[in-house]
Parts: C-alpha cells; sequence; structure tokens
C-alpha cells in the first residue's frame, strides 16, 4: 500500500502563488507515475500535472501549461505542484495520485492511490 498526503492549499487571490505538497509513504518503489488532479464544485475531476517518480514524462494540459510546475524529490519522497499566476477557475480541491502503471497517464482510473486532497480557492 501508499498513503499520499498532501498539504499546501489556502486562499489567494487572483495572480498569486501556492505550493502544493504530497508526502508518499509505504511502497513507493512499486511507483512509476505520479499526478496532481483537481475537482471545481460541480465538475468531474481533471488532470493538472504529471511526472514520472524518476523525474521524466512530465505533462501538463493547455489549462494549466505555463502556470503550474510539477516536481519531485525523491530524498524526501515528496511531490510538488507549483501554481503561478492563479485564477479564480482554478479553485478546487486538488488531490495528489501516484500510478503504477508505465507511461504518462492522464486518466482517473489509471492511478492506483489518491490522497484526501486540498482545498485551493482563488479570489477575484
Amino acid at each position: 500500500q501508499v498513503q499520499l498526503v498532501e498539504s499546501g492549499g489556502g486562499l489567494v487571490q487572483a495572480g498569486g502563488s501556492l505550493r502544493l505538497s504530497c508526502a508518499a509513504s509505504g511502497r513507493i518503489l512499486s511507483l512509476y507515475y505520479m499526478g496532481w488532479f483537481r475537482r471545481a464544485p460541480g465538475k468531474e475531476r481533471e488532470f493538472v500535472a504529471g511526472i514520472s517518480w524518476t523525474g521524466g514524462s512530465i505533462y501538463y494540459p493547455d489549462s494549466v501549461n505555463g502556470r503550474f510546475t510539477i516536481s519531485r524529490d525523491i530524498s524526501k519522497n515528496t511531490l510538488y505542484l507549483q501554481m503561478n499566476s492563479l485564477k479564480p477557475e482554478d479553485t478546487a480541491l486538488y488531490y495528489c495520485a501516484a500510478a503504477r502503471g508505465r507511461g504518462i497517464q492522464t486518466t482517473i482510473g489509471s492511478y492506483d492511490y489518491w490522497g484526501q486532497g486540498t482545498q485551493v480557492t482563488v479570489s477575484s
């Protein structure tokens, strides 16, 4: 099993920045790909960034490309999401997820483990 715990969410004004963290524990060696998802009120959960545990295969959808940066620190078993130039439409519950499958994973069903989420609210 793998446990994922997110932190770093909060309230920020439009144009501001936040950095989310996701601490991983348990059978981390079984993981290949890590991702961040978000679910806005009334919307489905959507993929926002992904990275392989080795640091490659980084992928962003157009909605966040150029504003969000995903990274990981293997020594700390921690995944990060740096979010800049935040917009009110970025308001959502942000989830960290981990997949055992190889390759870039962008769909919910590709992930095996999920955190509980951390709330990000962007005010206009």
